[in-house]
């Protein structure tokens, strides 16, 4: 993996990502990690660009290394009071403030930036380009994907342990079927329309 930037040894660099902007059901979830240089992570790469079982034991591998890490989220009703754009802003901002060290720089997957308290830069693409970023995209999508997996428990007629909560045709056919659940986020179009509220 080719990293964009190069700081001074004593730079601590915190990578963000999200997982979940577009299913119809369930949080948008964020992770933020601060690496160790002194322990290296072979492998790193964009979540959706390895399998699961390589995702779950990078999971493994990056909350055992890492120097911090942690996770942010924002709730169904929370994107359907402010938006996706601003629910995904507010669990990025939710993951920095909930490590447990302070990092000097925050860089962050896509082209826009949450406030912060420290210098931020979004990079496009960067769950591809950086390690810090690579690392935050696996452990938001391990995180969602077992959210998705306990969901399905509750509700196994929709399949949400398949697609996610990702508008499928298969998902959509059990929305309509079925009706919305009480994750669902209402403010969807495909949800709306079961609603009756299109």
């Amino acid at each position: 993996m080719t990293e964009l930037f190069v700081y001074p040894p004593a730079t601590s660099i915190a990578g963000v990502d999200e997982v979940g902007r577009g299913p119809l059901v369930g949080a948008v979830v964020t992770a933020a990690v601060i690496l160790d240089p002194k322990r290296p992570i072979i492998g790193l790469a964009d979540s959706k660009k390895l399998s699961e079982k390589r995702r779950l034991s990078l999971y493994d591998e990056i909350t055992d290394k890492a120097l911090a890490w942690s996770l942010g989220r924002a709730e169904a009703a929370e994107i359907d009071r402010l938006n996706i754009f601003h629910a995904t802003l507010l669990a990025m901002q939710r993951a920095v403030s909930a490590l447990n060290v302070t990092p000097d720089y925050v860089l962050i997957d896509g082209n826009r930036c949450p406030i912060l308290p420290m210098p931020a830069m979004a990079i496009v693409k960067g769950d591809s380009r950086v390690a810090e970023i690579s690392a935050a995209s696996i452990l938001a999508k391990v995180s969602r994907d077992r959210e998705m997996a306990e969901l399905h428990q509750a509700f196994p007629e929709y399949g949400f342990a398949q697609h996610k909560g990702y508008p499928t045709v298969y998902h959509l056919e059990k929305l309509a079927l079925h009706g919305a659940t009480v994750h669902h986020r209402r403010s969807f179009a495909p949800v709306k329309r079961v609603l009756g509220l299109l």
